[in-house]
């Protein structure tokens, strides 16, 4: 029946260095995809950040300018009427003064008086011309000023309406890096969920279908006693065995993963409920679980496996996968758990 056994493992394919090769790479991809997103989201964020406070201070000049406009109408509408106002008593003023040098051609007697009043009424019209000559200047300098303010305001509208194309143009590509990197990562898990279904099967060949190894999400499980007698951190003749395929993949694992990722075997020692009397060797659970970890560490070491690479803790009993006192429960809490991740 041995025989049989290892003729069958003998003829599984290792199809783990492959997929763990496949995962690394997408891992990568993914991050490097995030990154990008990332940057190019902060870098957009920030220049549209930076054209809403210039939107805000071209808003706020335009309202400046059409408050001084309405002002400069104002003031315009008052020296017209004021122009009006002077015109008036200047076409009266020109009558009296007629109706005046007509009583000065009728009456002798009075023409000093007649004289007198021409000429306070000339020196009043020549006042009220220089008044007047004073008003179309002001009339004229504000009309030049509304033209100038004009000009502003289309200016600041024209610089609002290239603003707003810019930042239109700039949401439409957040969106399309967006929908893009969706589809990428959308890829990316469908991949991913292929390879792992390959992976585990794999792992079924390499470790043997044997119901006391088992997989578990990401880690693949040993029962303690698999590999330990009871209450030692030895390893047994059974364990050394499975260790030894292990070392070998990760062997083989080893020299086909890029330099550049740093991965680690992860080993994991878990106990089940039962208190140690702290007569023996072990004062308790934690102590235990730390040595069988160690124990496993340290034999993958001797098959050539980097020390780098690997990593020992111990879990006591504080980390059941089944609940109860039960002897099936706790059969299953005793147990030493691989993991292969990132440092």
């Amino acid at each position: 029946m041995a025989l049989a056994r290892n003729r069958r493992r003998e003829r599984g394919v290792d199809y783990w260095p492959g997929f763990v090769d496949a995962l690394s790479t997408l891992l990568l991809a993914i991050m490097f995809l995030l990154t990008v997103f990332v940057v190019a989201q902060f870098i957009l964020s920030r220049e549209i950040s930076g054209r809403d406070e210039v939107l805000n201070r071209l808003n706020s000049q335009i309202a400046e300018l059409t408050q001084l406009l309405a002002l400069e109408k104002s003031g315009k509408q008052d020296l017209e009427d004021t122009l009006a106002s002077l015109q008036s008593s200047l076409s009266a003023s020109e009558s009296e003064r007629t109706r005046l040098q007509q009583l000065l051609a009728s009456g002798a007697g009075a023409s000093d008086v007649a004289n007198q009043k021409v000429g306070r009424l000339t020196q009043e019209l020549l006042e009220e011309k220089q008044v007047s000559e004073r008003a179309m200047s002001q009339i004229e300098l504000l009309n030049q000023q509304i033209a100038a303010l004009r000009a502003q305001i289309a200016a600041v509208e024209e610089a609002l309406q290239a603003s707003e194309a810019k930042d239109q143009a700039s949401q439409a590509k957040i969106a399309d890096l967006g929908r893009r990197l969706n589809v990428a990562l959308a890829q990316r898990v469908q991949e991913l969920n292929r390879y792992r279904s390959d992976f585990f099967g794999r792992l079924r060949e390499i470790l043997s279908d044997r119901e006391n190894i088992r997989i578990v999400g990401d880690r693949f499980v040993f029962q303690s006693e698999v590999l330990f007698s009871s209450g030692s951190n030895e390893l047994n003749l059974e364990g050394e065995v499975e260790m030894a395929k292990l070392a070998t993949a990760l062997l083989d694992l080893a020299r086909e993963i890029p330099a550049e990722i740093n991965w680690v075997l992860r080993v994991d020692g878990h106990t089940d409920n039962v208190p140690l009397t702290g007569a023996g060797r072990y004062a308790d659970n934690w102590e235990l679980s730390a040595a069988r970890a160690i124990s496993v560490v340290k034999y993958l070491i001797s098959k050539g496996v980097p020390s780098d690479r690997l990593v020992a803790a111990g879990f006591g009993e504080y980390q059941p996968i089944a609940e109860g006192d039960s002897p099936e429960a706790r059969a299953q809490n005793r147990r030493i758990e691989l993991k292969l991740t990132e440092r």
